[in-house]
C-alpha cells in the first residue's frame, strides 16, 4: 500500500478572479497559475482581433477544438470551429501549417470568425490594464 504524501498543489484552469484565487488557496493550493486572466493585459501578445473578440458580445461560449492546429485547445466558438471541428483530425503540426494562411488572412482582415481565438472558460472576467494592475486585482484580501 502506498503511503499518503503531502505534495504541494499548484491550482490552474478556470481561475480569473480574486475569489477564484482565494478559493483554491483556502482549499490548500500553494500557488495558482493563470492564463486567460492576462489575455487583455497591456503587455500580452494577443492580437487586436483576439482582444476585440474577447470583449465582443458576439461570442457566447468557449469550446475545445482541434480544428486550428490538430491538437486540442480551448477557444471562442466561431464559424471556423462550427464548420470544421467535427472532421478535424489530430495531426499537429500538420493541421497548424495547413490552417495558417487562413488564420493569418482572417486576422489581417480583422475577422475573428476564421482564426483561433484562444480563451479559457472565464474569458468574460478578463480585464484590461497592466499586468501589475491585474495582479493587484487578483490578490486575495
Amino acid at each position: 500500500m502506498l503511503a499518503a504524501v503531502d505534495v504541494p498543489v499548484v491550482a490552474a484552469g478556470g481561475l480569473v478572479s480574486a475569489g477564484d484565487v482565494a478559493g483554491v488557496l483556502a482549499a490548500g493550493a500553494v500557488a495558482v497559475q493563470l492564463g486567460t486572466a492576462f489575455l487583455l493585459a497591456d503587455e500580452a501578445g494577443s492580437s487586436p482581433v483576439h482582444r476585440a473578440a474577447l470583449q465582443s458580445p458576439e461570442f457566447t461560449e468557449t469550446v475545445v477544438t482541434r480544428a486550428f492546429s490538430g491538437r486540442y485547445a480551448r477557444g471562442l466558438r466561431n464559424r471556423f470551429i462550427v464548420e470544421h471541428d467535427a472532421q478535424a483530425p489530430l495531426g499537429y503540426p500538420e493541421i497548424h501549417y495547413l490552417t495558417s494562411p487562413v488564420r493569418k488572412a482572417s486576422a489581417a482582415a480583422g475577422d475573428p470568425q476564421a482564426t483561433n481565438v484562444w480563451a479559457g472558460t472565464g474569458w468574460r472576467q478578463a480585464r484590461t490594464g497592466t499586468v501589475a494592475e491585474i495582479m493587484t486585482g487578483l490578490a486575495p484580501v
